[in-house]
């Protein structure tokens, strides 16, 4: 995590952008939307859907929390906002006991850097705040699904195991039904209250938490307006009298007038994400959302005229040669564009909303007159956009079925402070650990010292957060113009058939979109053609696509939606 940061912005939901961006929103509060799956037969073999008939007796009750109120509420599937100066003396107390019993407890959780060591004072700080003895074995987040796979098989399993999505594939999904405990018994209905900050934790995040016909997870909520966001450079386009666009013959243009390749400035990275939203593309990195009842009969995304037309637009802009060439190369430099963004050799990129801030923060004090913005997302013919829904939650922590009830109360506790909401005492341990020691705060601002930045990351915020929140001190305006942008891009925000439920699709499917994101690549890059993109459309549909199709319809006849 970086200085001064408190932010909770939904994060992608594309692995690809997780080294630069899910790990330092997943870090602070909120939630992490990305790939999902999970089961609903206690083997897994056979797939199946957390949703039925029963789901409302598992779910925890709602119980919204008055102890902090944001200063700009949630909507159109929002995160919400603050955008005062944090004052510490006036920070609220959520959790006024202890819940823990003084128990010790295990978590393996996925870390990003360098782990600080077991008895540094943020631990134990945060240790004594809940009254239960907190052991991280943290693992390398670049590798954690092999050790997680490893673990999940041994017979040696951890009190608490941290998974985020994009780490369930395989058999993970089975392992999570077999391996860890019911907390239906301790959560579901009117038993939440005895935690009043899980019991704040939306619905929609909980219902991703169902494994198995049980309630198993403990959530990072997000936001469902997409966390993808075409971020540009606002103070260059005012400085040039540059227009946003509002279609996609209109970003040609723009992005024809900004290139000059022998002045090393090009107008865009890869836009093949902010293609998907202009043109309407169902989301499609996380199973149940590339499916949608589309005329009375289901339809995958890859179908779809619109996926189509959207992969010949991101070939048109590669073509024109207004993308930056490492973009077509695929160097680090397309991965991490802050630099290059910096230096202004291209003035657009498509990538998580988090960026917004971080870029901000990074340029604050060497280029005063940097300005990153969010380009609202506008339909390829001018007119409004249609945007999916992204999945609620992607980041869970589920607790051994092993474990006595003693040690899953000694968590649940934990949870009910790291769930705890912005402006609170445990917040602002939780995120910035002990006053003096990891931060400093000025004018309302926090700020982590080198001891912050080295053990205040990857710990206690993996364990639950509360509903998903955007706060940033230092920089106000940024907090509220992610806000506003999510509530613009909201109201153009759609769910698809199986929005919010956790799906397994049978083994036997489990490789049968494999080749397709880099078949996408391919034809953006003009290396194949659209008639490739077809053939293999074809082929995916004689190969198991069609009985896909079957098998989700059975899970829809079965099931119902929670589309809207």
């Amino acid at each position: 995590m970086t200085p001064n940061a408190a932010s909770a912005a939904s994060s992608p939901s594309r692995r690809s952008f997780l080294a630069s961006s899910a790990v330092a929103a997943a870090t602070v509060a909120g939630g992490v939307p990305l790939l999902a799956a999970c089961g609903s037969s206690d083997n897994g073999s056979s797939g199946g859907s957390s949703s039925g008939k029963g789901e409302k007796k598992l779910l925890p009750a709602f119980v919204a929390s008055n102890v902090v109120t944001p200063d700009i509420p949630a909507k159109n599937g929002s995160s919400i906002g603050f955008t005062s100066k944090l004052d510490l003396a006036g920070l609220k107390t959520s959790v006024p006991k202890k819940l823990g019993k003084d128990g010790k407890v295990s978590i393996m959780s996925p870390f990003w850097g360098s782990p600080p060591k077991s008895d540094n004072a943020y631990y134990k700080a945060m240790n004594d705040l809940i009254g239960v003895d907190v052991q991280w074995q943290n693992q390398d987040g670049n590798t954690y699904d092999q050790k997680l796979g490893a673990v999940l098989a041994s017979s040696d399993v951890p009190d608490v195991v941290v998974v985020p999505s994009w780490n369930m594939g395989g058999k993970i999904p089975s392992a999570i039904i077999g391996k860890f405990a019911d907390l239906g018994p301790y959560l579901s209905g009117d038993k939440v209250k005895e935690y009043p900050n899980l019991a704040a934790i939306p619905t929609d995040a909980w219902r991703r938490c169902i494994f198995g016909g049980k309630l198993r997870g403990l959530p990072q909520p997000s936001p469902y307006v997409t966390g993808i966001t075409p971020l540009y450079r606002k103070d260059i386009f005012d400085k040039q009298g540059y227009q946003v666009p509002r279609s996609a013959d209109e970003f040609m243009a723009l992005a024809k007038e900004i290139t000059n390749a022998k002045a090393k400035r090009w107008a865009c990275l890869d836009m093949k994400w902010t293609a998907f939203q202009a043109f309407g593309v169902l989301s499609g990195s996380e199973k149940p959302l590339g499916w949608n009842m589309v005329g009375g009969k289901l339809v995958n995304r890859i179908e779809t005229d619109e996926y189509l037309e959207a992969l010949e637009w991101t070939r048109k802009l590669f073509a024109a040669g207004v993308v930056h060439p490492d973009a077509r190369l695929g160097k680090s430099s397309a991965t991490d564009p802050g630099p290059k963004f910096a230096a202004g050799e291209f003035l657009i990129y498509a990538n998580n909303i988090s960026q917004w801030w971080s870029r901000t923060a990074e340029q604050a004090t060497q280029n005063p007159e940097y300005k990153i913005w969010g380009m609202d997302i506008f339909g390829h013919d001018g007119g409004d956009p249609t945007l999916w829904a992204e999945q609620p939650a992607g980041i869970f922590a589920f607790i051994n079925k092993k474990a006595s009830e003693s040690v899953i109360r000694d968590v649940l506790a934990v949870a009910n402070v790291t769930a705890a909401p912005y402006g609170t005492k445990e917040y602002m341990l939780t995120n910035y650990g002990v006053e003096g020691t990891h931060y400093t705060v000025k004018d309302g601002v926090p700020t982590k010292t080198a001891k912050g930045n080295n053990e205040v990351i990857n710990a206690y915020v993996m364990v639950a957060s509360p509903a998903a929140t955007t706060a940033h001190p230092d920089f106000p305006e940024v907090a509220r113009a992610q806000v506003e942008w999510q509530q613009r891009m909201g109201a153009f925000t759609k769910k698809s058939t199986f929005y919010g439920q956790q799906i397994t699709e049978p083994s036997r499917y489990t490789n049968l979109s494999n080749d397709f994101e880099q078949l996408e690549d391919d034809i953006t890059r003009g290396r194949k053609k659209i008639s490739d993109m077809q053939q293999a459309v074809s082929d995916w549909k004689s190969k198991g696509g069609d009985k896909l199709r079957d098998w989700y319809q059975k899970l829809l006849d079965d099931n119902g939606t929670a589309a809207s």
